[in-house]
């Protein structure tokens, strides 16, 4: 009993003391396999650490990447449900979306051009003639689309916005929201409104004559008033023999009276219901665009402008040109210039009136 106690006391000795020594021989061999195993040592945790921030960025690509794809397979759907269940709105939502896009490429544009101003300390009459003509029109686009914009301010009026757009998207809407049927048509709505306005301002030009103090003056211009009303169309000569009674008393343009602005107004499609102060103003200003815009093209040479770009350019200078040839339009698009750049600042006042002066009697018109 005596022996057993005692052996039992021995192992109890020898076990604490090789018990540490097992533990750190398994720590050892551990730590050796793991090394072996490829186990992360301490310097190489930068390398780790680098992998580890790595691959959230890769498995976000690919997740943005899934996502998109989902979404343009679930919009295609979307469009041929549209299109096949509903094709009269399929239309009209086709040319929203559109729009949208146009406009924004058109405001990334604008900003571009308006940065590039800033930078280079460049006016607006430095310009490209592109560049002032997308200007000139962006700041149109955004004038019309401002209106919405008030209005679809208190709550639940966006509702009463889209049935407005609908119902008048000539006046509402501007040319990006159009279906190419409508773009025809309005323009012809337009050019008609402002043609309205021709006989007005003809008969004015009749009624100054006896004012204008010059003989010779005074002859040619009843020789000009004879010629439209008969439907002759006016050779550049013409018009420019009268440049004297357009920067003076009583055509000039600080001698307009309040209703022969208005005239004007609408022929420029700009709005009549101004004071006489801000319609001068507004006259003055888009006069001296126009008359910018028209050295830049010289500049530039109308053979570089593209087919639409030479109707746009037509049709914002007076002339119809929906329903006018492409070389028509060129060569009264050359005509205007040859005025225009005849004419010096103080003689704007002609410019403004050779929206009717020489458009009015052009071959291929519409009357």
């Amino acid at each position: 009993m005596a022996l057993s106690r005692a052996l039992w006391a021995r192992a109890a000795v020898w076990g604490s003391a090789v018990t540490p020594g097992l533990y750190v021989t398994r720590r050892l061999q551990l730590g050796r396999s793991g090394l072996a195993g490829g186990t992360p040592r301490l310097f190489d945790l930068p390398c780790r650490s680098a992998k580890l921030h790595l691959s959230p960025r890769a498995d976000m690509k690919n997740l943005i990447s899934y996502v998109v794809t989902k979404t343009k397979v679930i919009n295609g759907k979307y469009h041929r449900f549209l299109g096949r269940h509903f094709p009269r709105f399929y239309v009209l939502y086709t040319i929203f979306m559109k729009g949208l896009q146009m406009l924004w490429a058109d405001a990334k544009k604008a900003r571009r051009i308006k940065t590039n101003m800033w930078k280079h300390n460049i006016k607006f009459h430095q310009l490209s003639y592109r560049e002032m003509e997308h200007l000139r029109q962006f700041r149109r686009d955004v004038t019309k689309c401002l209106f919405l914009g008030i209005i679809s301010i208190p709550p639940f009026a966006n509702y009463l916005v889209f049935l407005l757009m609908y119902l008048f998207p000539r006046q509402l809407l501007i040319r990006h929201f159009w279906t190419p049927k409508q773009q025809i048509d309005f323009l012809d709505i337009y050019h008609a409104l402002r043609k309205q306005s021709h006989p007005e301002i003809l008969y004015y030009l009749e009624r100054v004559i006896p004012l204008i103090s010059d003989a010779g003056l005074r002859w040619h211009m009843t020789e000009l008033c004879t010629k439209i009303q008969h439907g002759t169309h006016p050779a550049i000569h013409d018009i420019l023999a009268l440049r004297n009674c357009f920067s003076n008393y009583p055509l000039g343009m600080n001698q307009l009276h309040a209703w022969q602005m208005k005239a004007l107004s609408r022929a420029m499609l700009l709005t009549p219901y101004l004071p006489p102060l801000l319609l001068r103003h507004r006259l003055k200003t888009h006069t001296t665009v126009i008359h910018q815009l028209d050295k830049a093209l010289a500049k530039l040479g109308i053979g570089q402008l593209t087919a639409q770009e030479v109707k746009s350019a037509c049709y914002l200078r007076g002339l119809n040109s929906t329903h006018v040839a492409e070389e028509r339009c060129r060569t009264w698009l050359g005509e205007w210039l040859q005025i225009s750049c005849s004419l010096k600042e103080a003689e704007l006042s002609l410019l403004l009136h050779n929206v009717v002066l020489l458009s009015t009697n052009y071959i291929g018109t519409r009357r």
